[in-house]
């Protein structure tokens, strides 16, 4: 029994947010959250709640306890970029890349 949660399009660099990912895959839902709540890089927060709400789908589907699920997967894919431009000396621009990310977290029973 697995349950799923996407979170798509969130503004943020996949590189950083594999970084927080990193942290919690295969921990306990519980720990998980726990870690994500004291981490303090932004996409701690964004990340949690995708933790959060592949939780409520594994409750809301398979009527499993809270405390016996586990973080089996969890990715961070890169989305789409925003482009934008900046001046710089010279009359000359520089392209700047507004990156976003599509998280998928995958929760199950130990």
């Amino acid at each position: 029994m697995e349950a799923k949660a996407i979170g798509r399009y969130l503004r943020m660099s996949p590189q950083k947010a594999r970084l927080v990912v990193d942290l919690i895959r295969g921990k306990k839902v519980n720990d998980a959250l726990a870690t994500l709540e004291l981490c303090p890089k932004k996409p701690a927060r964004l990340v949690a709640k995708v933790v959060r709400s592949a939780v409520a789908n594994a409750v809301q589907l398979y009527k499993v306890d809270v405390d016996t699920l586990v973080v089996k997967r969890i990715t961070v894919d890169g989305g789409p970029m925003l482009k934008r431009w900046r001046p710089r000396a010279m009359g000359r621009a520089t392209r700047i890349r507004r990156r976003m990310s599509h998280v998928t977290v995958v929760v199950g029973e130990q």
